[in-house]
């Protein structure tokens, strides 16, 4: 099973046998920059895709020029250089590799478009908003906690901006990031499990190191998200954290990360679609600061492409009628 991409005549597509290439939507304030580069092989060996919403680096200068500390805002809000083991992923196996170049300082791609703190906002929240994302407005934890669409403040370092975002910047952003991207990801996870009968969502994430819990030698290197078991066939889950043990990684699951809006949209067990969030602990891959990368990231690259190659290869099983999957229910 070898589903080919369609829309050779696209213009976005490049010369048969070359791998596909789509940039969409675009970061306001940096003219002709795309959101999003999508990059997968014209015929796709595993029905795995790897999305990596959080490492954008594109900063318009007017943006940077707001922010109180852009050096450390950047550094904290940017899951440093995680695109950089999601080409080594896909490299390595063949998967499709989704990557945003719109930064999350700008808007949260993990984060629903009405999860808006509106008092960062010019003019607060408009009086005709429609009921749902009112009540979001009032009782939103993220939003309130400063790490909503749109981050407000960081723990420990206090706001972020100087000054209110302009409610047409803010629709702009929508429009052409949160949209453009999740749009774009919903129709390629359809049409990979339309091909395959099954896809796989890897939705790739860096999180700071964590602290070793009480009766444990060492602290989690990966966390494994999958929504308490809500995005995700919960035999993927259970082989992910098998393979990760047995090359000697130590890998929990859900705690303290079980996922976000992405796997809350994407992920659809019963019709075919599991999505799973992948967080890596930057300590492993990035040098002693966590800003450059270091000696291990070639180990953690071929660490998760061969975590990715066996995740995909079930599902690719998932997808068939006589799937090994399927047959242990």
């Amino acid at each position: 099973m070898s589903p080919a991409l369609p829309g050779s005549s696209d213009p976005h597509f490049s010369a048969l046998g070359q791998p596909v290439r789509i940039s969409g939507g675009r970061v306001p304030g940096l003219e002709g920059t795309a959101a999003y580069t999508y990059v997968a092989p014209r015929t796709m060996r595993l029905p795995v895709l790897v999305a990596v919403p959080h490492a954008g680096r594109a900063y318009p200068p007017q943006v940077v020029g707001r922010m109180r500390d852009p050096q450390a805002a950047q550094l904290r809000l940017e899951d440093r250089l995680v695109d950089r083991l999601g080409r080594a992923i896909a490299q390595a196996t063949g998967a499709a590799l989704l990557v945003a170049h719109a930064p999350r300082a700008l808007l949260d791609l993990n984060r629903a478009e009405d999860d808006i703190d509106w008092d960062m906002i010019e003019g607060g929240r408009p009086e005709d908003l429609p009921s749902r994302a009112a009540a979001g407005q009032g009782g939103n934890r993220r939003a309130r906690s400063g790490l909503g669409l749109v981050p407000r403040r960081l723990p420990g370092s206090g706001e972020i901006w100087r000054g209110r975002l302009d409610r047409s910047e803010l629709a702009a952003r929508i429009s052409g990031i949160h949209h453009a991207y999740h749009d774009f990801l919903g129709s390629e996870l359809a049409r990979i499990r339309d091909a395959w009968g099954a896809a796989l969502l890897i939705d790739l994430h860096s999180m700071p190191p964590l602290r070793s819990v009480e009766g444990e030698d060492s602290a989690p290197q990966i966390v494994l998200g999958d929504r308490f078991g809500a995005s995700c066939h919960h035999g993927l889950m259970s082989g992910a954290l098998r393979h990760l043990q047995m090359q000697g990684c130590h890998a929990v699951q859900n705690r303290p990360y079980s996922g976000g809006y992405v796997l809350d949209r994407h992920g659809e067990p019963r019709r075919g679609v599991h999505a799973l969030q992948l967080e890596v602990c930057r300590a492993t891959y990035l040098d002693h600061r966590l800003a450059e990368p270091g000696e291990g990231i070639a180990a953690m690259g071929t660490l998760l492409a061969s975590l990715v190659r066996e995740m995909g290869e079930e599902t690719a099983l998932l997808g068939g009628s006589d799937g090994v999957l399927q047959a242990a229910e």
